[in-house]
């Protein structure tokens, strides 16, 4: 197992590489002069020509590749060029809301998902099963733009339900765990920035201070962009559970079982489903990059300031170290998930023997 996981990390490597390259390469294609996207109107070519000799565009690409990946191997994503401000602060502030929109996402997708494909496979090709299959079909061509918008205004603005955009009710302010523990002990003990981090993680955050009140608002912001970025891999889920549960349902072993008398629940639960889940959690693994992906339409739509919206806006204004730093950042979270996917099949199927 062991060597396993290490010669997956170091083949990790050049693939993390190849995206560090390929994003910086792609930045630098992109259409227009990074000058008068950040500058507007104030972009002549004397301050034009003084941005980018600052910022060490004038130099090769070859160059400037050669300097920042020396910066990046030394843990530094050099600075914002639009905020002026180090990406790293930047990363701090705003990862933790997408992990947490990603997260949730990601398990209400499977929660709902996985049954829905359990249910289809049992009572196949009867009327549960075809409105199952109608709804996971409409739920993945339902686009994340317009199905959070109808959200939105259907549960916010006619029901009044929810709260339509943002990530915490006005006036409400979530107070840092460490701040609590300096309080409670000793401040110098505590080493603000390291926890900084996990501070902006509001929900993590006001479980650990005990701050119920923050906690139910939180996640009271968070449900419909979680329910508008969880539609398309929810429906993908139940799909893939509908097909690998069919086709495990249609074996010998299931048959046998049930002319035993076993009962139905059981055998479906702890014989069909068990052998049914290798190919399951390899598409929930895979659905973390279609979260992501739609995580940057998604926050721009409820107005949370997460790394999919800053990349959006990062883009748009040409502020090349926020989009290299955000999508390395995205790449090796993606790379993570698939290694703990691919470690998690010798845990499912003793059959498999990863060394």
């Amino acid at each position: 197992m062991f060597q396993y996981i290490l010669r997956r990390l170091l083949m990790a490597i050049p693939v993390l590489l190849g995206i560090l390259v390929v994003t910086f390469v792609l930045t630098r294609l992109i259409p227009g002069d990074p000058c008068k996207a950040m500058l507007g109107e104030k972009a002549t070519a004397l301050v034009c020509e003084r941005f980018t000799r600052e910022h060490g565009l004038d130099q090769p690409i070859y160059v400037q590749l050669s300097i920042y990946m020396r910066d990046v191997l030394r843990g530094d994503f050099g600075n914002s060029i639009r905020f002026s401000r180090p990406v790293t602060i930047i990363l701090i502030e705003r990862l933790p809301l997408t992990l947490e929109l990603g997260t949730t996402s990601l398990i209400l997708a499977t929660l709902v998902g996985i049954p829905l494909g359990i249910i289809s496979a049992v009572r196949n090709n009867t009327a549960v099963d075809i409105v199952t299959m109608i709804g996971a079909n409409i739920g993945v061509s339902m686009p994340v733009y317009w199905l959070g918008l109808m959200l939105a205004y259907f549960f916010a603005l006619v029901l009044k339900w929810l709260p339509p955009s943002g990530r915490l009710t006005a006036g409400l302010v979530s107070v840092p765990f460490y701040e609590v523990y300096a309080m409670a002990v000793a401040p110098e003990t505590v080493k603000f920035h390291f926890y900084e981090f996990i501070a902006n993680l509001y929900l993590l955050n006001s479980l650990l201070t005990f701050d119920w009140k923050i906690f139910w608002d939180a996640l009271k912001h968070l449900i419909l962009p979680t329910m508008a970025l969880s539609t398309i891999p929810m429906s993908i889920i139940a799909r893939m559970t509908r097909s690998s549960m069919l086709e495990v349902l249609g074996l010998d072993y299931i048959r046998t079982a049930r002319a035993k008398g076993m009962p139905l629940r059981r055998v479906v639960l702890r014989h069909a489903f068990r052998n049914a889940l290798l190919p399951i959690f390899t598409i929930i693994g895979l659905q973390m990059g279609t979260i992501f992906a739609g995580a940057v339409l998604t926050e721009t739509i409820f107005g949370l300031a997460g790394v999919g919206r800053m990349l959006f806006e990062a883009i748009t204004a040409r502020d090349y170290p926020i989009v290299q730093a955000f999508t390395l950042v995205i790449a090796i979270g993606y790379v993570g998930i698939n290694l703990l996917v691919d470690v998690s099949y010798a845990f499912i199927d003793p059959r498999i023997k990863l060394d």
